[in-house]
């Protein structure tokens, strides 16, 4: 069955005319359709897992949706196609690249990254006021560190089973697990042994730090944000709950980011010690997660992070 005839049944249409919007990543093609109510955009890849894919995607525009601080696109639905792969429905929105509302975009993901803890402050109050019992709030405050399905950065699936501590999460949930790709497909021995010094190093990045878990985009690059007419707008999110820090790690690698959007957001979140160190930990995640996307070009950039923070 044509992709255009899954797509009429799916949508419960009769027109469905590609508009000129169209976008792709380097996962993905994307494709904006006029239907009989409105405009949606749609996303198909025809790879076996690319339904794992889109669920994780659809399960995270949802959690960020419900806080509503940033704007995402509204998921609508997942569909199987019969080649194996995958189509994913949202809402059609006219998004331009970031110009005007980068300050902005800084203080409303500093709102995203804040509303847990204050779901916590929240239910905190509310177990102190009588007759308010705790479980009072729509949204319950999230404890732990993951999410509650499987959410892909590219295409790799992430492990987001839920921990008490970040420190393990991260380092075990993460980075072995990109390691254990690395090790599996090159047997890189450089890599692997500067990775078991920076182990050890690691737990020490983190002292006297608290980390209340945020939700976080996950994949915050230039190429996922933009504007819509009225404000900022972030897409293609890889979510869970994690330390807020996180977030800024691929947003310093690729660029898209200027010092409007730094600031707007440490007025939100103030630096903690050691805040330069652990983005750079952060930001070997994505050298590694692209390593292992697209070969031995991002070696070179994952060698010489864990060496400067092997030091």
């Amino acid at each position: 069955m044509k992709m255009e005839s899954v797509l009429k049944r799916e949508l419960n249409t009769t027109r469905l005319k590609a508009l000129g919007f169209a976008g792709g990543g380097c996962i993905s093609q994307g494709q904006s359709y006029e239907t009989d109510s409105g405009r949606v955009f749609v996303k198909a890849n025809h790879k076996n897992q690319a339904k794992t894919m889109f669920d994780g995607e659809m399960a995270s525009l949802e959690a960020i949706l419900k806080t509503n601080t940033v704007k995402v696109p509204r998921p609508m639905k997942v569909i199987s196609l019969s080649d194996g792969g995958s189509m994913f429905i949202m809402e059609h929105l006219d998004i331009h690249s970031l110009s005007k509302y980068m300050a902005k975009l800084g203080e409303i993901l500093g709102d995203l990254h804040l509303h847990n803890a204050k779901h916590k402050e929240r239910q905190q109050r509310e177990a102190q006021t009588v007759g308010k019992g705790p479980g009072q709030s729509e949204i319950q405050y999230v404890d732990k560190f993951g999410f509650h399905t499987v959410t892909c950065c590219g295409y790799i699936p992430q492990n987001n089973d839920w921990q008490n501590d970040w420190v393990n999460f991260f380092a075990q949930q993460r980075l072995q697990f990109q390691m254990n790709l690395i090790e599996k497909e090159y047997g890189d021995r450089e890599a692997r042994e500067l990775w078991s010094k920076l182990q050890l190093n690691i737990p020490a990045m983190f002292h006297g730090i608290e980390i209340t878990p945020a939700l976080l985009h996950g994949d915050l690059w230039g190429g996922n944000i933009g504007q819509v007419e009225d404000g900022p707008v972030i897409f293609d999110p890889a979510a869970f709950y994690g330390h807020s820090e996180y977030e800024l790690g691929i947003s310093g690698i690729f660029g898209g980011f200027n010092s409007a959007f730094y600031t707007a957001y440490h007025n939100k979140f103030p630096k903690a010690p050691g805040f330069e160190k652990r983005v750079k930990l952060y930001q070997l995640f994505h050298y590694l997660n692209h390593w292992n996307h697209f070969g031995t070009g991002y070696r070179g950039s994952s060698i010489s992070i864990m060496k400067a923070l092997v030091k």
